[in-house]
């Protein structure tokens, strides 16, 4: 019973994130990017982050990020900085141009989840996201003892 409550949250699951990703997509257009490149410059903010770190805490891999982040760079939206701790692996920093963009997202972005917010208390939201942080961890864990 409970593998098949599971497996109806895990579908809900899925289904959100594919409308997430669309609204992200949405939120994202006016400033000429999408979800995954909003999500680089999100993480390129820091300055502290290689290409590699910022795959593993965005779930991504690696070269899917690298190529986002490389077409950034191009458009002068990031720059790659020397890395103390590895000489290959840059660290990845947001540009003024950068900055200027993600603002613009971040403006709209608060907007609209402060419109969907309002239909949920605080305590309905933190439950949430306490199941699914839980399931995170919990798969991450599984996917490390297979490593």
């Amino acid at each position: 019973m409970e593998g098949d409550a599971f497996s109806a949250f895990a579908i809900t699951a899925l289904r959100l994130a594919g409308h997430l990703t669309a609204a992200g997509d949405r939120l994202a257009k006016p400033a000429g990017q999408t979800s995954a490149r909003w999500q680089v410059l999100a993480a390129a903010r820091r300055g502290d982050m290689s290409v590699a770190e910022i795959a593993r805490a965005l779930g991504l891999a690696r070269q899917g990020v690298q190529r986002l982040a490389d077409v950034l760079e191009r458009e002068g939206l990031i720059a790659y900085a020397g890395n103390p701790q590895h000489q290959r692996a840059k660290l990845v920093g947001l540009t003024a141009d950068g900055a200027e963009r993600l603002g613009v997202i971040e403006v709209a972005q608060a907007g609209w989840a402060d419109g969907l917010g309002a239909a949920f208390t605080a305590a309905e939201l933190d439950g949430a996201q306490a199941v699914m942080a839980r399931v995170m961890e919990m798969l991450e864990a599984a996917e490390s003892s297979r490593e």
